[in-house]
């Protein structure tokens, strides 16, 4: 690596991801840190800790978001800002957000070990319910940043329980005061694992992204009606769950479809009521997400998508609406950040291949508010939302001593 960059303290880097990944620790190896919940409150806590021990400047805004801010020698300017997520999964990696998070924070560590002043001021962002793991939609807390989503449709939110995020935030003590969206960012970079095989199986540690996969979710209601499972003739059954399933047939088949350009489908979750035996089911709830690298392509697929409905409907004669819908993806990545991160990498000799990103990103909502790159770091095997997740620290070092160099140089600019 060439001789007048910085690198970050690597052996400081892993204690702090293995102290992260104590904090709601499941199966050994894994994280179960759901939003708002205990174990991501003492994750928030400890951030908080950390990053004042920093010396940074720490608040929260109204849905919970957290700011980390070094200020800088003209702190007036727009702020350099980077970070993700702290919440996990069910089943969970240790690494898939918090790296991101705890990257950002080694940044700033290493300025500080060497006394570097920075003209625009840094900033870590934690941003709340990236996973969408317990409300939804996901990237709650990015998406009302960037006025996506407002204020009042996040706090109303609900989860499988029916508590109200709102009330869960403030239960955790993270309902902040800081106005939702009151802040500019010149540049916003996010490190993150790849979540894919791609970097790991080539050999290449630092994959550059260029953009991603649109991305649709959908959430639908089935509506039939309940029955005897015995004496109720199958003609005249309005079974909701033969509709789900109907239609979860369909949406894999579209995704294979697909497949050879890239496409993808998946019905991650669902629910039935009463879900009892002896009765058939009076409704049932689904999620579908699917994507496809073309735009054009992915609204296709919500067309066969709505075309499955009404063919999955009809054969189980039961009802079906969308409910609920998000996308995510489709916005450009910053031509600017981009060169940044290229000039940079190659005048540290880092070797690094252009990727797209397959997953959804906090910085995907906050790339339309604001220039937005992300670096992408090899994870084993490309396996993510998984306790089995896992990184190695050397192929880990150079995607955090980019990100690192590129933010001092963009915050001197």
């Amino acid at each position: 690596m060439q001789k007048n960059a910085l690198e970050v303290d690597g052996n400081r880097l892993w204690a702090t991801l293995e102290a992260s990944g104590e904090i709601g620790k499941l199966r050994d190896t894994g994280l179960r840190r759901l939003p708002l919940s205990d174990a991501d409150k003492e994750m928030r806590d400890t951030f908080c800790a950390w990053a004042r021990q920093a010396g940074c400047i720490v608040t929260v805004d109204q849905v919970g978001n957290i700011f980390a801010r070094r200020v800088g020698t003209d702190d007036n300017l727009p702020a350099i800002a980077t970070g993700s997520h702290l919440d996990t999964q069910m089943c969970g990696g240790k690494y898939d957000g918090v790296l991101g998070v705890m990257s950002g924070l080694e940044v700033i560590r290493t300025l500080n070990d060497h006394g570097l002043q920075t003209k625009r001021p840094i900033e870590i962002v934690v941003w709340t319910n990236e996973e969408g793991a317990r409300f939804t939609p996901p990237m709650q807390g990015s998406l009302a940043f960037a006025g996506e989503l407002t204020l009042d449709e996040v706090l109303a939110s609900t989860d499988a329980d029916g508590l109200r995020f709102g009330d869960e935030l403030r239960r955790i003590g993270y309902d902040g005061p800081t106005e939702l969206g009151g802040r500019k960012f010149d540049s916003y970079l996010e490190l993150h694992i790849e979540q894919g095989p791609i970097l790991d199986r080539i050999g290449i540690d630092i994959g550059i992204v260029i953009s991603g996969f649109k991305s649709r979710g959908l959430k639908i209601a089935v509506t039939g009606n309940t029955a005897h499972v015995g004496p109720t003739p199958m003609d005249q059954r309005q079974n909701a769950l033969v509709g789900a399933a109907y239609l979860i047939t369909e949406v894999d088949a579209i995704g294979w479809r697909h497949h050879p350009q890239g496409g993808k489908t998946t019905t991650p979750q669902i629910s039935c009521f009463p879900n009892l035996p002896g009765i058939i089911a009076e409704s049932a709830a689904l999620t579908v997400d699917f994507r496809h690298p073309d735009p054009d392509v992915a609204d296709q697929m919500l067309d066969e998508v709505k075309a499955a409905m009404v063919t999955a409907s009809e054969k189980a004669n039961v009802s079906m609406k969308i409910v609920e819908s998000w996308v995510f993806g489709d916005n450009p990545f910053s031509n600017a950040c981009i060169q940044s991160l290229e000039e940079t990498a190659d005048s540290m000799g880092l070797g690094y291949m252009e990727i797209r990103s397959q997953a959804g990103h906090d910085a995907y909502a906050i790339g339309k508010i604001a220039p937005m790159g992300m670096i992408f770091t090899p994870c084993n095997g490309g396996v993510s939302h998984n306790v089995g997740e896992s990184i190695e620290l050397d192929k880990t070092l150079p995607g955090v001593n980019l990100l690192l160099n590129t933010m001092i140089k963009m915050a001197n600019r």
